[in-house]
C-alpha cells in the first residue's frame, strides 16, 4: 500500500510496472498485462502491481465500460472527492450512484487472484481475456476487444488529443 505525501516535490520513477511505498518513492502502476479469466471470474492481478495494491483494494466501475481498481489509501481520496461532490447537482448525485453502486472491497487470494463480481464483469463485457493497464495511481481491467478497439480509435487521434492538453499546461 502506499500514502500520498503532499509536501514531496520530486517523484522517482524507477522499474517498470509499480514503485513500491518505500524509500519515499512515489508510486506509479504502468504498462499493459493480458491475462485471462476463468469460469468462476477469477483474474491474476500482474506480480509487479501487487505490492503497491497491496492485500485489499476496491474496484468499481470505471469509465469507458472498463473498471477501476484503487489502492485502498487512493479510493479514500476519491471517495473524500465524491463528498466534496455539490448535492444539489443532479450530474453529480448520478456520477456518485453509478461509482459507488459498483463499489467492491477485493482481495488477492494465494495465486494473486482477484474475483471479479458478475455485475462488474457483465459491465465492462468481461468474458475469457482481459486487459490489466496500469494508470497512475489506479489500474484498469477492460476485455480483450473492447481494449483493442479503444486503443485503435485513440492511436488515431492521439496527435489532437496530445495538442487539446496544451490547454491544461501539459508538455510532453
Amino acid at each position: 500500500m502506499f500514502r500520498r505525501i503532499v509536501q514531496t516535490k520530486w517523484w522517482k520513477v524507477g522499474q517498470s510496472g509499480t514503485i513500491g511505498w518505500n524509500g519515499g518513492e512515489w508510486p506509479v502502476f504502468m504498462g499493459e498485462y493480458h491475462h485471462s479469466v476463468d469460469e468462476k471470474g477469477r483474474m491474476i492481478i500482474p506480480a509487479k502491481f501487487r505490492d503497491a495494491l497491496g492485500s485489499r483494494f476496491v474496484m468499481t466501475r470505471g469509465l469507458d465500460h472498463c473498471l477501476f481498481i484503487y489502492p485502498m489509501d487512493e479510493w479514500a481520496v476519491m471517495e473524500q472527492k465524491l463528498k466534496s461532490l455539490p448535492l444539489m447537482k443532479s450530474e453529480a448525485r448520478a456520477f456518485t450512484r453509478f461509482f459507488l453502486s459498483g463499489a467492491t472491497e477485493c482481495e488477492l487470494d494465494k495465486q494473486g487472484r482477484v474475483n471479479i463480481p458478475p455485475n462488474l464483469r457483465e459491465y465492462a463485457k468481461l468474458d475469457s481475456n482481459a486487459v490489466v493497464i496500469g494508470v497512475s495511481s489506479r489500474l484498469e481491467v477492460w476485455s480483450k476487444e473492447m481494449w483493442e478497439t479503444y486503443t485503435q480509435n485513440s492511436a488515431e487521434s492521439f496527435n489532437e488529443i496530445a495538442e487539446k492538453l496544451d490547454d491544461f499546461h501539459f508538455d510532453l
